[in-house]
């Protein structure tokens, strides 16, 4: 928890990196295993949680993230794309509106890329210039 807390932007990418190649490995994974085991069985539990794992320390980095950038952009931004991604995962577990899965690629590849720029570019060198401090 406190790396979470000390660096938000390198653990929130990192996060919507591994939910990327989670939800890539997904379907070739359960193709290889459960029909090679001699049907296409349900996939276990704990590798459907892990997309709860994910939205957990995502949300936890986007939080610390927006209280720490410099740029007052990012923040919406940030929380824009963190939604996004939790309501197509919500989505693709109740099946509300059938979407395209690359739409949740492309919300990881998003909040990724959103974090490495903040970690890059906005973090604030001294406590005067974050936004929740405006």
């Amino acid at each position: 928890m406190k790396i979470i807390l000390q660096k938000p932007d390198t653990v929130g990418a990192l996060a919507s990196t591994l939910c990327l190649l989670h939800c890539i490995a997904t379907p070739l994974l359960f193709i290889v295993h459960s029909c090679a085991a001699g049907g296409c069985a349900s996939s276990p539990f704990w590798w459907k949680s892990l997309d709860f794992v994910f939205l957990a320390i995502s949300l936890i980095a986007v939080k610390r993230s927006t209280q720490n950038t410099s740029k007052p952009f990012m923040k919406p931004l940030l929380w824009i794309n963190w939604s996004c991604l939790f309501f197509l995962i919500i989505n693709e577990r109740l099946l509300w509106i059938s979407l395209p899965e690359s739409l949740m690629h492309i919300s990881s590849v998003s909040l990724a890329v959103l974090h490495i720029y903040n970690l890059k570019y906005c973090l604030c060198k001294t406590d005067k210039c974050c936004t929740n401090s405006i």
